[in-house]
């Protein structure tokens, strides 16, 4: 018999993502849950603002939501490796949707602001416990030779979260005037996704059952990460970056005061950064994977830059719209790489806790940098918090190149092979197994975002 007529790779990649019952579930409930996310974090600014005027209660969410993750993902990771990550996830979920309806109650009745901030402390702690299960799971729904390509259909997700969730929530709260209202519509989004989570059924996960102290094994994420130097280099050049030129937690400000847009337009300005995410995101997604990803990542941190500070000292909204277009584009070319190291390379048994890692990363990046924005907006304006934000940034890559030139010599992302299991106190480097050799056999793998993943 004449032999198969040879796949097209990259359409088989794509097609066999979405072939995957579980993804297509998973699919729309993760939209779920980060569309009800988006829109509370806009309703939320709006309204401490609102009652405030002052740039630090907004840094104060970012603190609310950091401390918890920093303090409680490390624990999440070691329970995504040993529980199962389907029911923490989903767990997670109903407590999200709790909270939304707690921040409802609040805004209905006008009680203390220190409510607000105690209910975003509760929700960080669920998110800190299902952050590491949701994307350590993510690889018992899809094969493990397409992985680098449903990173970035997970991020199109995420964006298309961010980038309808905002508008949305400033429509609906320009619309409604009503806090309370928006807030209990966040809760039952995300009571409707905890049913989609619910009936998935991945691949079997290998659960650990080593007789290890729990916080021996907690740490090992962090060994595991510090020993990768191609991996801790490229999450903390996209700590410092974010963590030193974010502007999203002080866009309240620039809406309000600056481009004077009202709500409307601050869903507009969050909706932009996710556009240009999203749109870089597809682009990835329908292309080969990066033959230089190292150079790109790198180049993409200072266009990161760049783009903040002409958005700090903008004055004109379509320019500012602009910027936020393109600081989403150049962020996302980080979050692919970044989110493809650290799975790919990571062993199966490790994976729950180095995304565990990789979260906290993202958490102090996003979320204290938050706190960065809002101290610095109070001692040197929004304007200027901006340009020194995005002057770090490019601070970020000179000394990333000098301390870790690992990242650089990263090259193509399929190429990335993973590492085997081996025993927790030595983590020395074995043969390792290519990604398609991968594919038939079990795996398990972040990110929104937090991601941003």
């Amino acid at each position: 018999m004449p032999p198969d007529k040879a796949e097209d790779p990259q359409e088989s990649e794509q097609s066999n993502v979405w072939s995957s019952r579980e993804y297509r579930i998973y699919a729309p409930s993760w939209l779920l849950t980060v569309l009800a996310s988006q829109v509370e974090t806009v309703v939320i600014g709006i309204y401490v603002y609102g009652k405030t005027a002052d740039a630090l209660s907004l840094g104060w969410i970012g603190l609310a939501k950091a401390v918890p993750m920093i303090l409680l993902a490390l624990a999440g990771g070691h329970l995504a490796d040993r529980f199962n990550r389907q029911r923490l996830f989903a767990l997670t979920v109903v407590g999200h949707a709790l909270c939304g309806f707690a921040l409802a109650a609040v805004a209905y009745y006008q009680a203390a602001l220190w409510w607000v901030y105690a209910i975003l402390v509760v929700e960080a702690a669920m998110q800190a416990i299902g952050t590491p299960a949701r994307a350590a799971l993510i690889p018992l729904l899809v094969p493990a030779r397409h992985f680098s390509r449903a990173v970035a259909w997970n991020s199109s997700i995420f964006q298309l979260g961010t980038m309808i969730g905002p508008a949305a929530g400033g429509i609906l709260l320009g619309r409604t005037n009503d806090f309370a209202l928006v807030l209990t519509v966040v809760g039952v989004v995300r009571a409707i996704a905890v049913i989609g989570i619910l009936v998935l059924r991945p691949s079997k996960q290998r659960i650990v059952t080593s007789s290890q102290a729990a916080g021996k094994e907690i740490w090992e994420g962090l060994k595991f990460v510090w020993r990768y130097k191609s991996i801790l280099g490229a999450i903390s050049l996209d700590l410092f970056a974010v963590l030193l030129g974010g502007v999203t937690y002080i866009l309240p400000i620039f809406a309000e005061e600056i481009l004077k847009v009202g709500p409307e337009g601050l869903g507009f300005l969050r909706s932009a950064e996710a556009l240009g995410a999203i749109t870089m995101a597809m682009i990835l997604a329908h292309r080969p994977p990066m033959r230089y990803a190292g150079r790109n990542m790198l180049l993409a941190v200072t266009g990161f830059g760049l783009a903040t500070i002409i958005f700090g000292i903008s004055k004109n909204f379509w320019l500012s719209l602009t910027m936020m277009f393109l600081i989403g584009a150049l962020d996302n070319i980080s979050v692919v790489v970044r989110h493809t190291l650290v799975q790919m390379l990571t062993p199966d048994r490790m994976r729950g806790r180095v995304s565990a890692v990789n979260s906290v990363f993202i958490v102090i990046s996003n979320d204290l940098g938050g706190l960065e924005s809002g101290v610095t907006a109070r001692l040197f304006g929004a304007v200027g918090s901006a340009i020194i934000g995005g002057t770090g940034a490019i601070l970020a890559v000179l000394v990333a190149l000098r301390v870790w030139p690992e990242l650089a010599a990263i090259g193509r992302l399929d190429d990335i092979r993973t590492v085997e299991d081996e025993l927790p106190t030595n983590m020395q480097p074995v043969q390792p197994v290519s990604c398609a050799d991968l594919a038939n056999s079990e795996q398990v793998l972040p990110a929104g975002s937090q991601a941003r993943l």
